[in-house]
């Protein structure tokens, strides 16, 4: 048998109550562990001592990702 509860005006069953409540524990924790992928991706920031130095770095990084992708494919 089922214990039956009344909420909001309707009979609802506690095996109901049950997997609703386990349905919003998982999926709460889900979302939670989401997060945003951007911060991962941007990595260590680039402490140079000009601007060209800089530049250098960034286009370096870019150059270097090219050829890690045109090596794996």
């Amino acid at each position: 048998m089922v214990v039956m509860y009344q909420i909001a005006g309707r009979q609802v069953g506690s095996h109901v109550l049950a997997m609703a409540t386990l349905g919003t524990v998982f999926v709460g924790s889900w979302a939670a562990m989401g997060g945003s992928k951007k911060s991962a991706a941007q990595g260590p920031p680039i402490s140079a001592g000009s601007k060209d130095e800089e530049k250098f770095i960034q286009d370096f990084l870019k150059s270097a990702e090219a050829e890690e992708k045109k090596a794996a494919h």
